[in-house]
């Protein structure tokens, strides 16, 4: 990667502008002690490093912030409140929180195996209008029989007739023919009746004992790549079908690669897995090195996902505040929309927070009507 960044007034300007200030690392970039592990050394830029944490910390205190419905503006961060950032938990996303509580928790009747079909189903388009459309058409979440028989299909032409669309333009997925249909979603279906229906995946998914073990059954698949198989071996351990954890195993997805290559000048040959888990791990010492204020979720610890995901969201973040630090993308495309409805959170039961949360829904047409939304 091409380090243009260092000694540019447009990067300090940025760092000014953001709050984000660069805190000097030894010469070396190395704290003994701190920065060491076992397979290798890993070197954080300087100035970039801190950014990792001062930008978690401040895009979950933007989050509480709307929670607690205070008015805006919620950070004098510019480029916080100029463009479109996930939060700092994964789980805490408007997607994610439609998928806890639609898709992993419905109360409607449905077999564990309907449901780990609905799981995937939905992460695949990971756009909720798809899902609610393809609901309303077949008067209930869809199940196999729904799949087996077509009539999933005909509630995808559906959905996709009503909302113009299927797929989320968040992130790209696999476009080939891999099952020899003509449109992307008719491959999908095909795809998760292959699963479900002929290799009956769901009973050895339910059987699965790890994050790992539901990763590599769902990676064995065409169409299935490593980001899609990690992002929903997570979804499922959302669910109580599995005690599968979030902190058992991670995959770096691309924008996470980039991230690592901005935050750290070397890795010493540690894989961007122990990279992320190194994070994780040492979260707590860093933000109190830091001096930044940092609770978490109702208490909950940053998980690997999410130092995974926060990583792709740093990779953002420098586009404009790091402009010299270059990458394979230089833009940030994604700036505020607004989402004027207000949404209940809720989380895995599992987790033991839902009772700390607001009763009231929240997020919603307050602050959207107020000059758009970060979430």
């Amino acid at each position: 990667m091409a380090d243009r960044s260092m000694g540019r007034p447009g990067f300090a300007a940025a760092r000014e502008a953001t709050g984000l200030r660069a805190v000097r690392l030894e010469p070396s970039g190395v704290r003994p002690g701190r920065n060491v592990t076992a397979a290798g050394q890993l070197i954080p830029r300087p100035g970039v490093y801190e950014i990792y944490w001062r930008f978690a910390a401040e895009r979950q205190a933007v989050f509480e912030r709307r929670v607690a419905g205070d008015p805006p503006p919620w950070t004098g961060d510019p480029i916080l409140r100029q463009f479109k950032f996930c939060c700092a938990y994964r789980a805490a996303d408007r997607v994610s929180q439609y998928m806890i509580r639609e898709v992993c928790y419905h109360s409607e009747p449905c077999t564990p195996e309907d449901r780990l079909f609905q799981i995937v189903a939905f992460r695949t388009f990971s756009r909720p209008p798809t899902w609610a459309a393809a609901r309303a058409f077949l008067g209930r979440s869809p199940t196999l029989d729904d799949l087996a028989s077509g009539r999933f299909t005909a509630a995808l032409e559906h959905a996709r007739a009503a909302n113009g669309g299927l797929y989320t333009a968040a992130f790209i997925l696999c476009a080939t023919n891999a099952y020899g249909q003509h449109a992307k979603h008719l491959n999908h279906v095909e795809l998760w009746r292959h699963m479900f229906v002929k290799d009956r995946l769901a009973a050895r998914l339910l059987d699965a004992g790890t994050l790992r073990e539901l990763f590599a059954l769902l990676r064995g698949y065409p169409l299935m790549g490593d980001f899609m198989a990690y992002q929903t071996a997570i979804d499922i351990a959302y669910s109580d079908l599995t005690q599968a954890r979030e902190d058992e195993f991670v995959v770096a997805g691309p924008g996470a690669l980039r991230g690592i290559r901005k935050v750290f000048q070397g890795t010493g040959g540690l894989k961007p897995a122990d990279v992320i888990r190194w994070m994780a791990d040492h979260q707590d010492e860093e933000f109190t090195r830091l001096g930044l204020r940092f609770s978490g979720l109702w208490g909950r610890p940053l998980q690997l996902i999410d130092c995974q995901g926060l990583f792709c969201e740093v990779d953002k973040y420098c586009r404009e505040a790091v402009p010299g630090l270059l990458s394979a993308r230089s833009q940030i495309k994604a700036r505020f929309t607004p989402a004027r409805e207000a949404i209940r959170l809720f989380f895995p039961p599992k987790w033991d927070i839902n009772g700390l949360l607001p009763v009231a829904p929240v997020l919603g047409a307050t602050g959207a009507a107020a000059g758009g939304t970060l979430f």
